[in-house]
């Protein structure tokens, strides 16, 4: 079973940056799209930005230009970088696990919480 754990998330002010790292576990990625999700209090999960076993990315409107999804393969690590951040970026953000094979369920990591105040 794929296992996710997330880490790097914490207090920063508007304007400053954080990366956010996924460690995955029994996983090989070309299998695999993976994708940062956030759920802000109140609010619906919402994909941040995934990518494909190919490199390929995809980001929600709210944060291109200022978030960088990226994958290190040898490592089966999956990363985030947040420039610029806004109190409205302020989410519990979830790694996301997508089998290219469609009979196959997702997995998620148990969140990380990142809070964007001064």
């Amino acid at each position: 079973q794929v296992q996710l754990v997330e880490s790097g998330g914490g207090l920063v002010e508007p304007g400053g940056s954080l990366r956010l790292s996924c460690a995955a576990s029994r996983i090989i990625f070309s299998n695999y799209r993976m994708g940062w999700y956030r759920q802000a209090p109140g609010k619906q999960r919402e994909l941040v930005a995934d990518i494909t076993g190919g490199g390929s990315t995809n980001y929600g409107g709210a944060v291109k230009d200022r978030f960088t999804i990226s994958q290190d393969n040898a490592k089966n690590m999956v990363y985030l970088e947040m420039n610029n951040l806004k109190p409205e970026d302020t989410a519990v953000y979830y790694c996301k696990a997508t089998p290219n094979n469609p009979w196959r369920s997702a997995s998620w990591g148990q969140g990380t919480q990142v809070t964007v105040s001064s």
